[in-house]
């Protein structure tokens, strides 16, 4: 039970017993939803991809509502641990319920897939009875009651009193996870945060010299076990990290991507030749690595992909085609390179992965060696590594360096690295998120209307509040995917879960904190702008929305 005052009417009684009911009549909710889904696309007994597809508003309605159950789930989980603990105040109670308050609202009434798609009830399957089924006496309170204007004005007038980069409730994470938060926190407020909006307008790389404090941090070899020269440290870690470079800087906290992608391909797919040659330099960022996988006209198809790679008679390998969206390609060492090496294939199987090395670029001498070419794709944000097109032209790889030194395994081993990859983008959402809120506060804070600041008028506090909110929401289930990552658990539909709700939340905060800036923040000058241009790539790469939708639904329907 939260130990907060509720003298004012503001907190519901017995609070965590509401929401623990809440929590299974959800639960009885989804399986009766995909019950009904799976009725819609079942043939013969087996779930068929063709009606899946043709489904899609019922089937990624259904994966929404089942991220709206794990979600709230989680929040359960964490208010009832920071409850033994004694860290379930106020803020944290307020919080908790006013979550509640909106996503049982939501489910009851139309989720939001996106600003023009808002999935009802009936949109998969479910009757009017289910609804008032899902009305018991605890839910419907906590509809009428747990979302009040009170409550959010109540939270923001706490969140008014917290100290300056304060995450806005207690996470639940464990004292040396704070630490390492509290130190990249100061870092970046120190060495990014006073820099990014001119990097950003300028169009500038990101100086080297912050990537090398970066390299000394550890940032590289954050996950990277020990023996490999790493730090050995958990995904939960990376998430912190990841959040708080982000915070400061999107192109900042995007920096650990590539190498935990990378990282990831060779702990799982390497030869232990690879392993011992390339993990360490990845970990101590003497080598900088960028993924190369997709192409002008397969986008997400990755299984579509048409850059070839054919051994040559001395056993290495020369790569012909073109790649798009290649993140920080210029200054990298090595590339990973998806190609297709078996010929007379058109599907994942003839697929192939290489650590192709190059020599770094400029940015304005990009390309070093023979047979490599591209150009920069010009983007609204998400600068500081730029995007680059690259075209292979008779570019030769080592033999060597074939990963896992076995053709028709590249999908395989992109696959596997697809769970840290998301986990980490959630946790980049997460900082996007907080970054737009913490310049919203602090403008509605100075900025003065009609005789008082913007924080006082009702509908401003609710932005407020609600980005505070859902950014919690958003991190519990972020870092509920890196605890079963850390555990060895399969948790590409909790991962994708974590992405899918992370990036609308980042969106949806810098888009209500540019409001709240109103026309200065349609001005390049304020840094809000810049952070909804950042914002806005979350919900494409990585897996779009539709497609970690898709993955969400066919996982749990099969």
């Amino acid at each position: 039970m939260p130990v907060a005052d509720t003298t004012a009417g503001v907190l519901l009684p017995d609070l965590l017993t509401l929401t623990a009911e809440a929590v299974t009549v959800v639960e009885a909710l989804t399986q009766k939803a995909k019950t009904a889904v799976q009725a819609r696309v079942t043939k013969d007994g087996r779930i068929s991809n063709g009606l899946v597809e043709a489904e899609q508003t019922a089937t990624h309605g259904f994966a929404w509502l089942a991220t709206y159950s794990q979600s709230l789930t989680q929040m359960q989980k964490w208010a009832e641990r920071l409850t033994a603990d004694g860290a379930f105040g106020e803020t944290e109670a307020l919080i908790h319920q006013i979550a509640f308050g909106e996503y049982l609202w939501q489910l009851y009434g139309g989720i939001p897939m996106s600003q023009t798609e808002i999935l009802r009830p009936q949109d998969i399957g479910l009757s009017q009875d289910d609804q008032r089924d899902m009305m018991t006496p605890a839910v419907m309170l906590l509809c009428n009651q747990g979302n009040s204007q009170a409550a959010r004005q109540r939270l923001v007038e706490l969140m008014r009193d917290q100290t300056a980069n304060a995450t806005f409730g207690t996470t639940g994470l464990d004292e040396e996870l704070e630490m390492i938060r509290d130190q990249f926190r100061r870092w970046s407020t120190d060495r990014v945060a006073p820099h990014a909006h001119e990097w950003h307008l300028k169009d500038e790389l990101i100086p080297m010299e912050v990537i090398e404090e970066m390299s000394e941090m550890g940032v590289f070899g954050l996950t990277i076990p020990e023996e490999f020269g790493g730090l050995g440290m958990p995904k939960a870690a990376m998430c912190v990290v990841s959040e708080e470079l982000s915070r400061s800087y999107i192109g900042v906290g995007s920096l650990g991507t590539r190498s935990e992608i990378a990282a990831e391909l060779i702990l799982c797919g390497g030869t232990d030749e690879q392993k011992q040659k390339w993990l360490p330099r990845l970990a101590s960022g003497e080598t900088l690595p960028t993924a190369v996988f997709t192409e002008p006209n397969t986008g997400s198809d990755l299984g579509s992909l048409r850059t070839k790679g054919v051994k040559n008679e001395a056993g290495d390998w020369i790569l012909n085609g073109n790649k798009t969206w290649i993140t920080h390609a210029a200054r990298t060492q090595v590339m990973t390179v998806l190609a297709r090496t078996i010929p007379d294939t058109n599907d994942y199987r003839g697929l192939s992965m290489f650590l192709a090395e190059k020599t770094p670029g400029t940015d304005e001498q990009p390309w070093q060696d023979p047979g490599i070419s591209g150009g920069e794709i010009e983007v609204l944000g998400y600068r500081g590594m730029k995007e680059y097109t690259v075209n292979f032209d008779d570019f030769e790889v080592k033999g060597e360096n074939l990963l896992g030194g076995e053709e028709g395994q590249g999908f395989k081993q992109l696959m596997q690295t697809f769970e840290s990859a998301r986990i980490q983008t959630a946790a980049r959402a997460i900082g996007v998120a907080q970054a737009a809120l913490d310049e919203a506060l602090a403008y509605a804070e100075t900025r003065k209307q009609f005789g008082k600041a913007l924080v006082e008028f009702p509908r401003v506090a609710n932005k407020l509040a609600m980005m505070a909110v859902e950014i919690m929401v958003a991190r519990q289930l972020t870092y509920f995917s890196a605890d079963e990552k850390d555990n060895d658990r399969r948790c590409d539909v909790e991962a994708g879960m974590a992405k899918l709700l992370g990036a609308r939340v980042a969106w949806a905060s810098a888009d209500n904190g540019l409001q709240i800036h109103g026309g200065n923040g349609f001005a390049l000058e304020y840094p809000i702008s810049r952070i909804l241009c950042d914002a806005r790539i979350l919900n494409i790469f990585e897996g779009a929305a539709e497609i970690q939708a898709q993955v969400i639904a066919r996982r749990l329907l099969g």
